[in-house]
């Protein structure tokens, strides 16, 4: 049987191919850092490394290390169960109340990804008498999610407050409502009008929640995220994000919601119930890089700075970015085959970054998508623009 399906496969990869949407792993012989080693598939050797979600460049901080290290003698190197039968340590619940402190939540729970929090809530919460809407340009993981549930199913055109009140408007026969959002657009560095969405759950009764995974850390005032950013902290639900990118870059995700809505999840939601405990090692290490984030703004402003002088800097060579201050810097190309062809001159030429194309973003908006690091030097982001602008006159353009 599997000979007939063999040919089927294997011609959907030669499709995908020779469209130029073929989408190689590059293998990494080093820490995660603002330098990693390239071993394979591409030029090997030591390469700037503009494509990674370490935005505050704790991937490889030594105190995180070493919270990792000692954490290990102490706690051991996986739970091999579940949180309800014997898998809760201490320094879960200690990551949790740290987590639902630093966020203004009443509770938090761990879940071993991002992918899985957002998979795990709206089956949850939400029945076929309850609607969800969600932003149409919102994470994979979110419409993943919604599809588990059997709630109704509204979507609202990117940041359109007038469109997302439309839908308030054709929901007013639900139970409950819930609006979702990203918090940050991962393909664009866009940024949610969360004040604007909260004024609008409110006057039509509705919850919100954000998936904060591309601005926790370095987003707000205090690194706390959107909800900081906007002033809502108070305002939203139910917030979603990652322990793997900003916050050390490892794995593990969570909810920290209204306290009612955890309680709940620890019953019912089903990636919580049925995937392993998240390792002691992650969650130790975690709470240095809360540590690290609460005691000083060094990191974020370095982040800041480093994301505008490469946002001024490719503007001035001419290059296409989309509009914005976030880390994300999303290098316009166009065409799928271009951008994947850039990249690899980029790596070429010692800078490491990726092309993205449908089916990650729309036909005909392939791009370069760059995110800055605070582990970046200015010489970094000086020798990556230089990078792009000689690969750019080998393409030919």
């Amino acid at each position: 049987m599997f000979d007939n399906v063999r040919a089927d496969l294997a011609a959907t990869l030669d499709e995908i191919r020779e469209a130029g949407l073929f989408k190689p792993e590059r293998v990494i012989g080093s820490p995660q850092s603002a330098a990693v080693t390239v071993t394979g598939g591409g030029k090997p050797g030591e390469v700037l490394n503009f494509c990674a979600n370490n935005y505050l460049g704790l991937a490889d901080h030594p105190e995180v290390l070493a919270a990792a290290k000692d954490a290990l003698d102490r706690w051991g190197y996986g739970m091999a169960s579940v949180r309800f039968i014997c898998g809760t340590q201490d320094v879960h619940k200690e990551l949790e109340d740290r987590l639902s402190a630093f966020l203004g939540q009443e509770d938090t729970i761990l879940y071993s990804s991002c992918f899985d929090a957002n998979g795990g809530v709206f089956e949850t919460l939400l029945d076929d008498r309850d609607a969800v809407i969600s932003d149409a340009l919102n994470h994979a993981s979110i419409i993943d999610g919604i599809r588990l549930s059997k709630a109704r199913r509204h979507r609202y055109a990117n940041r359109d407050m007038a469109d997302l009140e439309k839908q308030l408007k054709e929901t007013q026969d639900a139970r409950r409502r819930l609006i979702v959002t990203d918090g940050v657009f991962s393909m664009d560095g866009y940024v949610a009008p969360l004040r604007e969405i909260c004024d609008l759950a409110e006057r039509y009764d509705a919850m919100v929640m954000v998936d904060d995974s591309h601005a926790v850390g370095f987003v707000g005032a205090g690194g706390r995220g959107t909800p900081e950013l906007h002033g809502v902290m108070d305002r939203v639900d139910i917030i979603t994000g990652t322990l793997g990118k900003a916050l050390g870059g490892a794995s593990g995700g969570y909810v920290a919601a209204r306290r009612e809505i955890v309680a709940l999840l620890r019953q019912r939601s089903r990636p919580y119930l049925f995937s392993n405990s998240l390792a002691p090692v992650i969650a130790a290490a975690s709470l240095k890089v809360l540590d690290l984030v609460e005691q000083s703004n060094e990191l974020r402003e370095r982040l800041a700075a480093n994301t505008a002088l490469f946002r001024s800097r490719m503007t001035e060579a001419g290059f296409e970015i989309l509009p914005g201050d976030h880390a994300i810097a999303p290098v316009m190309i166009g065409d799928a085959a271009k951008a994947g062809r850039l990249a690899e001159l980029l790596l070429e030429r010692g800078v490491y970054v990726i092309g993205f194309s449908y089916p990650v973003v729309p036909h005909g908006q392939a791009r370069i998508r760059v995110q800055l690091s605070a582990a970046h030097s200015t010489e970094d982001v000086e020798r990556a623009v230089a990078a792009f602008v000689d690969a750019r006159a080998a393409l030919g353009e």
